[in-house]
């Protein structure tokens, strides 16, 4: 397969990683355009009123498979936004979903703008116009298109989406399945704010279960002690940070944000840095490790694993001859370029893919969305039920055995799931799912050497299927 070597686009360097999977794949020509092809793009432009002056402000929606209803992706404002970045999104949206299993096309947004430069009341404005200008062109419904947060977008935003949808759709009972990652409050599920972060560490977590492929990336043991340089500590870097380092005992031991990076093979305490970086706008001046103002540099330090947590594009075809790590997790979307990519698997550096790895907030913004259509929150039909018949072994294990049993035990036999435990207990069970359906395909095809050309067959196979199963 001729594959370039330079100047791809974002969007064109989706499109080669899949290209490369189809290489693979005894796929019909036409079949495999119609997967790789946007279906739609809108693009709007409206007017606001800030500060007594009219503002136009210009946002994008692309979707890029309705094989599957609704279309899902996230909403980012960002002075990067552009429709090239919004259709590459879409597209990994479409193949995320597809291989971790959750029952969506695909689709991405965006607002150009950064949001740093309005207030509360502005940017509730701003949110506001652009859902209607959704809305009334069909991109935002709960039955056809759910936005989620993303870049420069929480659950203030979306609950502001959510609320504007409403108005304009009274008689809609399902409305609030018009966005995910809302305020638990305001029709959101917990779990859903970490979910990306904790699908990171779900999937190192499983990863480092397998340990003939750990060994082939030549690390061994348990995550541990492992030292982890991770690049942003916004949503997505911070909990996967903070959830490894607390409850796996992985050492970070290099953080990168836009304003530099911080350094400290001791480690590095995450919730005092990400604190620190909130209070003073970034990590220079932290106690806890040597401030290097060249953040991009950390990249290349040595370490075990390397968790690019931030935006596309952060290791290319420069870069990448100089990166030292064993293991890349890709928690953001696009972090390696094409170019980068094939360098890095030359160089026998193991890449765990974006669209797996990240897929975290996708699954559990499915179930928030499940929890929306049905009205009713997790757990709550089962969970006393649960609570009973954990005391009832409780006093069985107790009556055949004679003596008590220790509380620990008692504590976590009696007590019944809540809507967090099971939130959690899908996401792990969805990554990990779907990493060893990744690596089963790789020992079935061994000329397949990476995991990522592995993930996207995976994709292709069941988008190929349900674009055969209904005749086009």
């Amino acid at each position: 397969m001729n594959e370039p070597t330079t100047g791809l686009t974002f969007r064109q360097s989706v499109d080669h990683m899949v290209d490369r999977a189809l290489a693979y794949m005894d796929l019909e020509p036409g079949i495999a355009n119609a997967i790789k092809s946007c279906t739609s793009v809108l693009q709007v432009s409206f007017p606001v009123e800030i500060r007594g002056k009219v503002e136009v402000f210009t946002g994008w929606r692309a979707v890029h498979s309705i094989h599957r209803l609704p279309a899902k992706g996230g909403l980012r404002y960002s002075e990067s936004v552009d429709q090239q970045e919004v259709e590459a999104l879409a597209a990994l949206m479409t193949y995320k979903c597809a291989i971790v299993d959750v029952p969506f096309g695909g689709s991405k947004g965006g607002l150009y703008i950064n949001p740093e430069n309005y207030s509360r009341t502005e940017l509730k404005l701003i949110t506001r116009r652009f859902a209607r200008e959704l809305a009334s062109a069909g991109f935002l419904s709960p039955s056809t298109n759910v936005p989620a947060p993303d870049m420069g977008t929480g659950q203030r935003e979306m609950a502001w989406i959510a609320d504007t949808y409403k108005h304009l759709n009274p008689e809609d009972i399902n409305a609030l399945a018009c966005v995910t990652g809302k305020p638990v409050a305001h029709g959101g599920v917990n779990g859903r704010t970490e979910a990306t972060g904790r699908g990171v560490q779900y999937s190192l977590q499983e990863f480092f279960r397998h340990k003939e492929e750990l060994r082939a990336c030549g690390l061994e043991g348990e995550l541990e002690g492992k030292r982890i340089i991770i690049q942003g500590l916004g949503n997505v870097g911070y909990h996967a940070a903070k959830f490894l380092s607390e409850e796996d005992g992985a050492k970070i031991i290099g953080i990168i944000v836009r304003d530099g990076a911080i350094v400290n093979e001791e480690g590095i305490h995450v919730e005092e840095a990400y604190y620190h970086r909130c209070s003073h706008g970034g990590l220079k001046g932290f106690a806890g490790g040597q401030f290097i103002e060249d953040g991009a540099s950390v990249l290349e330090h040595e370490c075990d694993i390397l968790i690019p947590a931030a935006m596309e594009s952060a290791i290319t075809e420069s870069n990448a001859p100089n990166i030292h790590t064993n293991l890349i997790a890709e928690a953001a979307n696009g972090p390696i370029t094409f170019e980068a990519d094939r360098i890095l698997r030359s160089r026998g550096i193991t890449i765990l893919p974006d669209a797996y790895v990240n897929a975290g907030g996708v699954v559990v913004s499915y179930f928030e969305w499940i929890r929306n259509l049905s009205h009713m929150r997790f757990g709550r039909i089962e969970r006393r039920l649960d609570e009973s018949r954990g005391r009832h072994i409780l006093a069985a294990l107790e009556h055949t055995s004679g003596e008590k049993v220790p509380d620990w035990i008692s504590d976590n036999l009696s007590r019944g799931a809540d809507e967090l435990d099971l939130v959690r207990s899908g996401l792990d069970d969805s990554m990990r799912l779907a990493l060893q359906e990744i690596i089963d395909v790789r020992k079935r095809m061994p000329e397949i050497e990476d995991y990522r050309t592995s993930a996207y067959i995976i994709a292709l196979q069941k988008l190929a299927r349900s674009y055969i199963d209904i005749g086009v």
